[in-house]
């Protein structure tokens, strides 16, 4: 009975899935670069095996696994460049959504890298003189 329902509004329209806005948008929207930004993808992922599920698709210029600076290891996300707009298109649509090592990736245009923001210098700690420094949090330490 439940699947007659679901099937009616499916057909009518209402709560459709393919009428959703986000739907619109996620599957339907034009690039503006040859970059993809990859996630979901799995620690053991290399950039060879990035390389090798996208290539099919176009010529490919460059595939990046980011990796963790410390450990080495793989952050669960990469960048694919393609030679063309209409390449990286076809590679989206394509490979959204698909299992890569296991798990479940996903593509989507890569947005510009953000500014970061200046490191603020700490300010220098209050000195005595008397070779102690001061410690807001314990007191008096040498």
């Amino acid at each position: 009975m439940a699947f007659v329902s679901s099937f009616r509004r499916l057909v009518a329209g209402s709560n459709s899935l393919l009428s959703s806005p986000s739907f619109f948008v996620r599957h339907c929207s034009t690039l503006t670069s040859p970059r993809l930004f990859v996630s979901g993808l799995s620690r053991l992922t290399t950039n060879e095996k990035l390389q090798d599920a996208f290539a099919s698709f176009g010529q490919l210029v460059d595939a990046r696994v980011i990796t963790d600076r410390e450990t080495g290891r793989s952050k669960g996300f990469g960048f694919v460049t393609y030679a063309t707009i209409e390449d990286a298109e076809k590679a989206k649509a394509e490979m959204n959504a698909k299992f890569l090592d296991g798990w479940v990736i996903f593509v989507d245009p890569a947005r510009p890298r953000e500014p970061r923001r200046p490191l603020q210098r700490e300010p220098p700690r209050s000195s005595s003189g008397f070779g102690f420094t001061t410690n807001k949090t314990i007191g008096w330490c040498e």
